[in-house]
């Protein structure tokens, strides 16, 4: 079996998009899938990390074809750099940022790769005609690559796989997008579409089947995953009560209840503020260093934008609590992070803010990785991390997760592979 798959991210890119397909591809030829990559000739990345360039199978073949985005263009009427890339929606933006959010909004729809589409379309016509594939996969966000994949059916009739890592219109910025009434009519309009033409929707979450399946029954949940050896605490703990945050932290995902538990207890319980320590690894928000701040947090936090994907790792084993805030939007129950499974494997307990009745909740029940609490649940958030303190100063602070085996990536592959092949027939 061969297959295509159009995905923006790719190395070098680094982050969070980047993995689930460069892991994916990793595998798929041990299950007898020989996968080309459609990528970008001149991407731009918001971040970037070479050493991910190193888990590229050997001899896959990855097409580029070049690609014109206005960023740039908005960095050359802009007099500093902006962060239009880099996850962020700023709360209280500039008056020149809103209008660059505006025209980015209703402008650029699905997306700012929308230039992308046609050369693309016309690129890859002309080599499926020369080389056949079985199917078709295109991974959105940006979800232009989906539009790319659907105008390719049409022509090719190839089975197609429509993967969303997130919601298209249930994701959590769409609702602070400055859209106009027509604007979301089209991107739902485009949304239905792709949902409605595509053979079968991948999905990473419970909740996005839930949803997707009303216009696609052959939904189906592939879940993120990790791929390294689970640990078995042969690194050394930190000697302080870190709790590590990794990833981006942008203002939808500020655990605002957090801070001020901390601060609490610092106030109250003694030899605390000797023990604490809060790493946050990726890039954060100006409104959470103003709630750290606030808190009088500053001092225990150590932050650094980024670091390549192998090192994050040895920080997660290390830390004695993991921390993930899940954004507070009103599609949070459907959110599941991509490094939740990382946290699982690194085997340290996991202490997420986000809905108790959501999709991750229902994952840190069936593993045992950990607990959550709710966005506004202050008593049981101080309680939580108490608990977890006084088992760090017993030296007992430890986490007895279970059947997290099903969720490394090379298990998904095979699943996807099974999927794959009942899609084709």
């Amino acid at each position: 079996m061969k297959i295509l798959i159009l995905t923006y991210y790719w190395p070098p890119s680094g982050g969070s998009g980047v993995q689930r397909w460069l892991k994916f591809v990793k595998y798929l030829q041990d299950f007898g899938v020989t996968p080309v990559v459609y990528t970008v000739e001149n991407p731009s990345y918001a971040i970037e990390d070479a050493t991910l360039e190193l888990e590229i199978p050997t001899g896959v073949e990855v097409l580029r074809c070049p690609i014109w985005e206005p960023y740039s263009l908005v960095s050359f009427f802009s007099k500093k750099k902006t962060n239009t890339k880099a996850g962020f929606l700023t709360k209280s933006p500039t008056f020149f940022g809103k209008i660059v959010r505006y025209i980015r909004a209703n402008y650029f729809i699905p997306d700012a790769r929308k230039y992308w589409i046609r050369p693309s379309v016309n690129y890859l016509e002309a080599y499926l005609q020369q080389n056949p594939v079985d199917a078709i996969i295109s991974s959105g966000p940006p979800h232009s690559l989906h539009l790319i994949a659907m105008q390719l059916k049409k022509k090719t009739n190839t089975p197609w796989v429509a993967d969303f890592r997130d919601p298209w219109t249930a994701i959590d910025y769409f609702q602070d997008l400055p859209l106009t009434k027509k604007s979301k009519q089209k991107h739902i309009a485009l949304e239905t579409e792709v949902l409605k033409n595509s053979d079968a929707v991948w999905v990473v979450g419970k909740t996005m089947q839930k949803n997707y399946a009303n216009f696609n029954k052959e939904t189906k949940v592939v879940p993120n995953g990790y791929d390294f050896t689970i640990s078995e605490n042969n690194l050394a703990l930190d000697a302080k009560f870190t709790l590590t945050h990794i990833g981006m932290m942008n203002e939808d995902r500020n655990p605002k209840l957090l801070w001020e538990v901390l601060k609490e207890i610092l106030d109250e319980v003694a030899g605390f503020s000797k023990n604490l320590n809060l790493q946050l690894i990726g890039k954060v928000a100006p409104g959470v260093v103003d709630s750290v701040q606030k808190n009088g947090l500053d001092t225990y936090v150590e932050q650094q934008d980024y670091m390549p994907h192998h090192e994050v790792q040895v920080y997660q084993q290390k830390s004695q609590v993991l921390l993930l805030a899940v954004n507070n939007v009103p599609s949070a129950k459907g959110i599941v992070t991509g490094k939740v499974f990382e946290y699982l494997a690194a085997k340290r307990p996991i202490l997420a803010i986000g809905p108790e009745d959501g999709d991750l909740a229902d994952l840190l029940e069936e593993t045992s990785g950990g607990v959550i609490v709710g966005f506004e649940n202050k008593e049981k958030l101080k309680e939580e991390v108490l608990i977890l303190y006084n088992a760090y100063l017993e030296k007992k602070l430890t986490v007895a997760s279970q059947g997290i085996e099903k969720y490394h990536r090379k298990e998904i592959t095979a699943q996807l592979v099974k999927n794959l092949k009942e899609m084709i027939g």
